[in-house]
């Protein structure tokens, strides 16, 4: 990584001596995080993990329910029942720990699918301001650990334009209002 890092700086460089070069950056995570259509996907994805989570309570209500019928009639079962009945508990239990890790691959899954296209669709909003301003590279300030921002265009404010972002909405304001409906959850 470090290697690739120094490349891109080296071929920078090399671009900046040779040819006057234009700079951009946009924050890029701020910009689709903030873009009407990841409103929508999360509340898919908050839909999807309430669901998830109301058949695991539900799968576990059952285990307890069945384990606490186990404890109470134990002593009084043959012990072709007793084997039958643990059985059972065992059977559930792995079928709890199973929907577990299925659910948790399956919600991420579905989050990438629903994140694809959204990005694909801020990406695509950038290269287009890029080309239109003449820039040579376009870079999110998050992968440096220092560049001058007086030499280059903050490209976030066209692109939040462009992607129909209210003016006033912020990553701030985003996970209040996150915050607040987790509380009300």
């Amino acid at each position: 990584m470090k290697k690739i890092f120094l490349f891109a700086a080296m071929a920078l460089f090399t671009l900046t001596a040779s040819a006057q070069v234009k700079f951009a950056y946009v924050d890029f995570n701020e910009i689709v995080m903030l873009m009407p259509e990841s409103d929508a996907a999360r509340t898919q994805m908050q839909t999807a993990q309430k669901e998830a989570n109301e058949t695991y309570e539900s799968m576990v209500n059952e285990g307890n329910a069945k384990f606490t019928e186990y404890q109470q009639k134990q002593s009084t079962w043959t012990p072709a029942i007793k084997e039958s009945k643990e059985k059972e508990l065992t059977d559930i239990q792995n079928r709890i720990q199973e929907f577990q890790q299925t659910i948790q691959v399956e919600l991420q899954q579905q989050q990438q699918q629903l994140m694809e296209p959204i990005q694909k669709k801020a990406l695509e909003a950038v290269e287009k301001l890029a080309k239109a301003g003449g820039y040579t590279m376009v870079f999110d300030p998050s992968q440096f650990i220092y560049f001058d921002k007086s030499q280059c265009k903050d490209l976030t404010p066209d692109a939040r334009k462009a992607l129909n972002i209210p003016a006033g909405r912020t990553i701030e304001a985003l996970q209040k209002e996150l915050q607040a409906q987790q509380q009300q959850q």
